[in-house]
This record gives C-alpha cells, structure tokens and sequence, in this order.
C-alpha cells in the first residue's frame, strides 16, 4: 500500500497537519512515535495562549483533543518510532522498528529536543536530580530546594509551576535581564517564591547518588558559589530533531529545515516539514498549528499536481 501522506512526529503541527489532510479524504497515516507522541506540550502545565479555551487547557488534554479529532476524521495514529528515512524519488519510504510504509509525500514534525548545559554530571545525576520537565518530576522536590536555569518563557514557567513545590525556587540567568515575553517575566518577577542569580550560570554539580548543590559562576566576575539544590531543571531551548534526515533535507546554521515560505515545501519534492523542527524563531503551540495547516495544504496541492 502507498499512501497519500505519511505525517512523521506529532504535536500541534503534526495532529493539525493530519486533521487537514483527513479532510481532504488523504487518509494520513501518523507516525506518533513511542514515547514522544504530542511533543513537548505533554509535558506543559497550562496553556493560557491557546485560542478558544478561555480558562486555559493543560497541554496533555489539548494534545488528547487534538489527536481525537484528528482519528475522528480518518486519520490513522501509530506510536512506532520513525529508524529510517527514503526521501528522494516519487515514493518515500518511512522506516520503523515495525516495519516500512511508502508514500507519495511525506510530512516532518519531528519536533526539538531539550538543550542540556554539558556540566560534568549532568548524565550521571539525570533522573536523579537533573530534570528537563517540571511538570513530570517537581513534584519529587517538595519542601525542598529547586534551581532553575533559563531566561525564557519555558524557564519562568517552569520556575512559576516549581515554586508550587520546593522550599525555595531559584533562576539562574546568565544575563541581568530575562529573555522571557513581558507577560511571563512579571509573573516571575512579582512570585515571592522565586529569586533571580542574574549574570550566573552553571559550572558545577555536587552529588553522588543524587544531586545536593549547584555551583554557580559570575559571568562578569568568575567568582564562584554554591547554594544548595535538591533539583535542577534546565531549561536553556530547544535542538532541532534533525538527525534523520540532516543529509537530504536542506538545513539551516542552527540546524531547523529550510522552508519555502510562505509555504512548508523542503527542498525535496513531495516532502514538508512543520513546526518546531521548521521554526527556530516562535515555537509556539499555535504558530506549530498553524505550519501544521499548511504542510498539509501543500501535500495536497502536491498530490493533485502529480496525480
């Protein structure tokens, strides 16, 4: 069987681009993956920004939402973990652990990874310690000290959901001021629950079996301290998740795949890419919906021309 599109990833593009192509009757078939199926908003607390949901929604329900509407439709969601990608020619073959699928154009929505700070004992105190999500580890770090590394919207989020949890919750920034919407920064700035380390960053962590202080570093001095730090959540951007296609798609410096804007078409034909993995500049939950539209859109426009 060749299908019409083959959605690789998920999230807000990836679910977005399938409800689409659903629409128009292109039975997408979604890779979802294993363990990452919904992207990063399934590890979000609230989501305020999000049209239509005047309350606000928890990323994991819109993901739940979105995926729903998307099979309503008659799009088919498989959580098998994309190993392998054919992208060039007129039929694309998508390589899982449980198999491989053809199709006529292909959508990547493959998403970004955490950035990880590359202190030594970073690995070796992950999951003992060194957290990358809030949501699924703070409440581990009750009644105790959490430091937070990050300057955007997802550090002060982060810093904002945590300060529900430790005894004191602390930002290090290496700047002396956040990079965080003006929004996000106030909340932060106003919570008498969360301090700042302005012009600080990371450069030590002390610990055997779990982490116990952070060993900070003045970025106009050199001066170093400790403070004491039960948990670290780092939340210093995203990577791209390119690695399987890194030598056919064409990529920019930071590494995102280039797009034909305004449109999602690579440089390959019949192959498009959609958010996060597309979009070094918002990653937002709404403007990935929205490339999601129209990596489908561009399938479909795709598919009629070459029928």
């Amino acid at each position: 069987m060749i299908h019409d599109v083959v959605i690789v990833g998920s999230g807000p593009a990836g679910y977005t681009a399938a409800i689409y192509a659903a629409r128009a009757g292109l039975d997408p078939l979604v890779l979802a993956g294993s363990v990452t199926a919904g992207g990063a908003l399934m590890s979000t607390t609230e989501v305020e920004n999000y049209p239509g949901f005047v309350e606000g929604i928890q990323g994991p329900e819109l993901m739940g939402r979105m995926q729903e509407q998307a099979e309503r439709l008659g799009a088919e969601i498989r959580y098998e973990d994309v190993t392998g990608l054919e992208l060039v020619g007129e039929v694309k073959r998508v390589t899982t652990d449980d198999g491989v699928y053809e199709a006529r154009t292909v959508i990547v929505a493959t998403g970004s990874e955490y950035r990880r700070l590359g202190v030594e004992g970073e690995d070796r105190l992950s999951g003992h310690g060194v957290s990358y999500c809030a949501t699924c580890d703070g409440f581990f770090f009750r009644d105790r000290p959490i430091v937070v590394v990050g300057g955007g919207d997802a550090a002060m989020e982060e810093a904002l959901f945590l300060a529900r949890f430790g005894s004191s919750v602390t930002v290090v920034h290496r700047r002396d001021a956040l990079r965080a919407s003006a929004a996000m920064a106030r909340r932060a700035l106003d919570d008498p629950r969360i301090t700042f380390a302005w012009n600080s960053r990371v450069v030590g962590l002390g610990g055997q079996e779990a982490l116990e202080s952070v060993t900070l570093e003045d970025t106009l001095t050199g001066q170093r301290r400790q403070i004491p730090a039960a948990g670290l959540f780092v939340a210093i951007g995203q990577i791209p998740r390119t690695e399987l296609f890194r030598d056919v798609l064409e990529l920019d410096d930071a590494g995102y795949v280039r797009v034909e804007a305004p449109s999602q078409r690579t440089n390959v034909p019949g192959v498009f890419a959609c958010g996060d993995v597309a979009d070094p500049h918002y990653q937002q939950a709404i403007t990935a919906a929205g490339s999601g539209c129209r990596a489908a859109l561009d399938a479909e426009h795709y598919l009629a021309d070459h029928a």
